[in-house]
């Protein structure tokens, strides 16, 4: 399986997005996106989450615990 860094320019490739754009989107500098994609820095929590639904992956598969991408299905209570 994948780590963190390759499934992040995995997901970057695939979606055609470029890194400007990420990086805005996430509220970080492109250096800082950039970081996260050579590993030699990893998202906190919450940028985890917004990887995650900008993607619309699971976190696992984000953080390379799985090859599954499909996020979970959220319960209507969720989304109130």
């Amino acid at each position: 399986m994948a780590d963190f860094a390759d499934r992040l320019s995995l997901l970057i490739e695939t979606h055609n997005i470029s890194k400007k754009e990420l990086a805005e989107t996430l509220g970080v500098t492109y250096r800082q996106l950039r970081r996260y994609e050579t590993g030699e820095r990893r998202p906190d929590f919450d940028g985890l989450l917004k990887l995650a639904d900008f993607f619309n992956v699971s976190l696992d598969y984000l953080v390379g615990r799985t090859d599954d991408p499909t996020p979970p299905r959220r319960s209507p209570a969720d989304q109130e």
